[in-house]
């Protein structure tokens, strides 16, 4: 009977066994491209012997492929083919597919980073915005920069296979079905990952943006770093923590929160409503003001980096009191942690040195009491603006039911020198 056919139970089944199929072609998706990416352009006989799928289910994921752009007909093998038999095409992957999409999402601008499918960066810009622009606002200017990306570089996003997006403040898998309640009460991506999800007709993976740029740079190095724990400056102040080669996110997504907690109990009003926090003092734009406050009229890095390549007394007390303050908080979070590494991450670090110089002192001083022999390596991010980006590029890597361990150090393979790995 028709009312039958449409009870909740049958419903919830038929959602249940449609996403089940979804995983499974995903899964053959993956499993496609991973013995392309191995060992170029194949028959699809020998795909299907590669991957072990039966031929009729390897046409149906090569037929989709092909439509979508992920991959292309490179040649045939009829130089190679022995008799004479009707020359089998050969596929291969498309260089020109962006096949995984990260985004960035700051207070004043979105980063963009493109992937294809061997996991190698191929496009990435950025846009800006002020501080206090609307989530829809912020997305359109993304989906622009997004279109033009594709312009600039002729990277098409016909066989998108997911997208990361990381956003500011707390958000946790929760988060998906509602909006994430921010600081004071105020939504924080309302709609980003629906509006990334219609646009692209792929899933979208959402998480907080400093996380992921921990996460980024954790696995940056060919010994990937599995206990991180990681401070970004920028127009906010945001943590994160890899324990155990995973990203920590706590009970409600406020693992890592370094900026909100208390440095001065006496000293200005964050956004967040506390007195204090450290991102009232370790921002860029807080400590640029504590520049102008001692004298200096800073109003960019640029006149910072100026300030610091002529040796200003001034600058380099505002720089070493704001490192000092930033090693106290970081101490007393590595006291608890005993992560193998501490980084500070942020443009502000690249060209303001003796911030990270005096900040490894104080933590140097906090940890006083932990043996020698497991010395706090301080030390400032290897990876730019991008970070968020590149981290969540490879936390959808994470997700893939074909990279359950990721990160693996050892078997990550190095990246090409003229592009970038967003593993």
């Amino acid at each position: 009977m028709l009312t039958e056919k449409f009870d909740p139970e049958n419903l919830a089944l038929m959602s249940m066994t449609i996403g089940v199929h979804a995983l499974v072609r995903r899964t053959h998706e993956e499993r496609v491209l991973a013995a392309l990416r191995a060992h170029g352009a194949l028959s699809r006989g020998d795909l299907a012997a590669r991957v072990g799928l039966s031929r009729t289910t390897l046409s149906e994921i090569t037929a989709q492929l092909l439509q979508r752009g992920a991959i292309v007909v490179a040649d045939t093998d009829a130089s190679t083919r022995a008799g004479s038999g009707r020359p089998a095409e050969r596929l291969a992957l498309d260089p020109g597919s962006g096949q995984y999409l990260g985004v960035d999402f700051g207070h004043r601008r979105v980063n963009i980073v493109v992937a294809d499918a061997s996991h190698e960066v191929i496009a990435q810009g950025v846009a800006r915005y002020a501080d206090g622009t609307a989530w829809p606002d912020r997305i359109n200017q993304a989906f622009d920069r997004i279109d033009r990306l594709s312009e600039e570089t002729g990277v098409h996003f016909g066989a998108l296979q997911a997208v990361g997006i990381g956003v500011p403040g707390p958000y946790t898998a929760e988060h998906s079905a509602r909006p994430a309640v921010n600081w004071k009460g105020r939504i924080a991506p309302e709609g980003v990952e629906a509006a990334f999800a219609a646009r692209f007709a792929a899933p979208v993976m959402v998480d907080n943006n400093t996380r992921l740029a921990a996460l980024a740079e954790a696995i940056a190095r060919p010994d990937a770093v599995d206990n991180l724990l990681y401070l970004r400056l920028a127009d906010g102040v945001g943590g994160g923590l890899v324990v155990s080669g995973r990203l920590a996110t706590g009970s409600r997504g406020f693992a890592g929160e370094l900026g909100h907690v208390t440095a001065d109990p006496t000293g200005t009003t964050c956004r967040c409503g506390k007195r204090g926090c450290l991102e009232t003092i370790a921002s860029a734009p807080a400590i640029m003001r504590a520049c102008r406050e001692a004298g200096v009229q800073i109003e960019s890095l640029d006149d910072l980096e100026a300030a610091v390549a002529k040796g200003d007394p001034h600058i380099d007390a505002v720089l070493r009191d704001v490192g000092s303050t930033i090693g106290r908080v970081l101490g007393a979070a590595a006291m608890v942690l005993n992560p193998r590494e501490v980084v500070i991450a942020g443009e502000i670090v690249h060209v303001a040195p003796a911030l990270v110089e005096a900040a490894a002192a104080a933590l140097r001083f906090e940890l006083y009491s932990i043996p020698s022999d497991q010395p706090q390596i301080v030390r400032a991010a290897q990876l730019r603006d991008d970070g968020g980006a590149l981290g969540a590029i490879a936390a959808i890597f994470h997700q893939s039911p074909l990279l359950a361990g990721y990160p693996d150090a050892e078997s990550a393979e190095p990246a090409p020198q003229h592009r970038r790995s967003a593993r």
